[in-house]
């Protein structure tokens, strides 16, 4: 498994698949804030 095998639902609210990415560079942030360090910074 790798990170083209997910699909994201893109801001148009449709999935997208991230194989229609492969062979670019991918930069994926999470953005959540209830992350599990997130109280230490």
């Amino acid at each position: 498994m790798n990170v083209y095998d997910f699909s994201l639902i893109n801001k148009k609210g449709v999935a997208q698949s991230l194989s229609e990415f492969k062979d670019k560079v991918l930069l994926i942030v999470n953005t959540a804030s209830k992350m599990w360090f997130y109280a230490s910074i």
